[in-house]
């Protein structure tokens, strides 16, 4: 099974940005606790600043791998793009939040992707990137 992570903007700064939301965990520290953890998945990972980046990613994955887990950040509320590019491809995407969206400003309670995407998993830190990979790989069990 193949599966990617792709972070938005500012998620580079994990681990020095704001700790009492985000923790004080780089991703990439992260990132190599889910490949240890699960060593039968073809995991990969890109972070990427720039909207139409993530979209040329998710054009590029999103007809040969198995599952996208998405964060898109602050893009989550605006781009118009990122949500046409999921929709625009066959390859199934969960959208990640590490905080909960709706404990915060009000205008991050709005996501734009949502309706393209599976499901969403919010507010349970880095842990829901590990609960989406749980998701996909008991979907594959199903199949």
């Amino acid at each position: 099974m193949k599966l990617i992570i792709i972070n938005g903007p500012n998620l580079n700064l994990l681990g020095k940005r704001e700790p009492e939301i985000y923790g004080s965990r780089t991703f990439e520290e992260f990132f190599d606790t889910l490949v240890q953890k699960y060593p039968e998945l073809t995991l990969e990972y890109f972070q990427h600043n720039v909207e139409g980046e993530i979209v040329n990613k998710i054009h590029e994955v999103g007809f040969s791998f198995d599952g996208i887990l998405l964060n898109a950040g602050a893009y989550t509320h605006t781009s118009v793009a990122i949500s046409d590019a999921i929709a625009g491809v066959t390859t199934p995407v969960v959208e990640v939040h590490i905080s909960n969206i709706y404990k915060r400003e009000e205008f991050r309670h709005k996501s734009i992707i949502s309706k393209e995407c599976i499901g969403m998993i919010a507010g349970l830190g880095l842990d829901g990137y590990d609960l989406g990979i749980q998701y996909f790989l008991s979907k594959n069990k199903q199949a």
